[in-house]
């Protein structure tokens, strides 16, 4: 049961918590907030771009866009749009951790910045979702949408993999490039 609420749960974190749905939603748009007030993303005035498209990431990051929307912080614009003070990405931890995992064997470790949370005009306001919790988050709010098909190699699969067996490895990995990022 949901642990504050006492309603059927939808979704368990590692540490055996569960939320409901309407939890879920909370602790969804509170993460947002946080990630935006930790990583500095949105201030008010912006004038956020954003690719418009069916794919579940980008149909999330337009629903959370309206969150700053609704507050009268913002302006959110589609792509293409040249007066945009900033252009909002949907990657998220899973993303993330696939690229810094890669960019680390590659042997291009000069090139882990471009996996930070804000690079100039681009930010990513899902950074810390996984796949997981932004795909719940859709079907929960009723979010019209078509899963896509990753295309996946052998270190997509072995930190897939590495995931199913240790939860919370591919959090590890962003947060280590975090600790990089503050020690800069």
């Amino acid at each position: 049961m949901c642990k504050q609420c006492e309603q059927n749960p939808v979704y368990e974190f590692t540490n055996k918590r569960k939320l409901c749905k309407s939890c879920f939603i909370k602790y969804f748009d509170k993460k947002v907030l946080y990630i935006n007030r930790k990583f500095d993303l949105i201030k008010s005035g912006d004038i956020i771009a954003y690719k418009k498209s069916n794919d579940v990431k980008d149909v999330v990051l337009e629903d959370i866009l309206k969150i700053f929307t609704n507050r009268g912080m913002i302006k959110v614009v589609k792509l293409p749009f040249k007066d945009a003070t900033k252009v909002a990405i949907s990657f998220n931890i899973d993303i993330e951790s696939d690229i810094i995992i890669k960019t680390i064997i590659n042997g291009k470790g000069s090139k882990l910045h471009e996996s930070f949370p804000k690079i100039g005009k681009i930010i990513k306001p899902l950074y810390l979702f996984t796949d997981k919790e932004i795909l719940l988050y859709a079907k929960i709010k009723g979010l019209k949408f078509k899963e896509k098909k990753i295309k996946k190699d052998k270190i997509t699969d072995f930190i897939n993999d590495l995931e199913i067996k240790h939860p919370e490895v591919k959090r590890a990995i962003v947060n280590s490039l975090l600790e990089i990022e503050d020690a800069l």
